[in-house]
This record gives C-alpha cells, structure tokens and sequence, in this order.
C-alpha cells in the first residue's frame, strides 16, 4: 500500500497511536515530527508533519511557520 496525499493531509493533528490499522500500513517507513516535551510546553504527541524523509519534515515545518528544532523525528514502524 502507498500514502496518498489524502493519507499524509489527515495524518497532520493525530497522534500516531491513534491511527487506523489501514492508516499504520499506508504510512508505515514515513518520518514524522512530534513536539518536544518540556516542563514549559507538555504537548500532544501529534503529528505535525510527515514525509519520506527528515528534510521533508523540516521543509512542512518551516513552510508552515513552526520552528524545526522544536521537534524530533521518527519513523513510522509496520503496525505488525
């Protein structure tokens, strides 16, 4: 299975724990940024954006305003 665009768009906002079994496979070996806790900031582990790799994190990041240091990566693993 492959992500669509529609796949990646409905992904941004949810934390991954909570994705689909369909979600989990489409998206599976995709990067994602979460938040960085802090003591200051206790943030929701959502996504907030999601790519084939960390640079295409940062780009969505960047492009949407939001500081790229703010957040780790990581890969989506297979659900199975």
């Amino acid at each position: 299975m492959t992500a669509t665009t529609k796949d990646l768009e409905q992904a941004i906002g949810r934390s991954p724990d909570r994705l689909t079994l369909d979600e989990q496979l489409r998206l599976a070996g995709k990067y994602v940024a979460l938040e960085f806790y802090t003591p200051e900031a206790t943030p929701l582990r959502r996504i907030e954006a999601i790519g084939d790799s960390v640079v295409d994190c940062v780009r969505m990041l960047t492009k949407r305003g939001l500081n790229p240091s703010h957040f780790e990566y990581i890969r989506l693993p297979h659900p199975y």
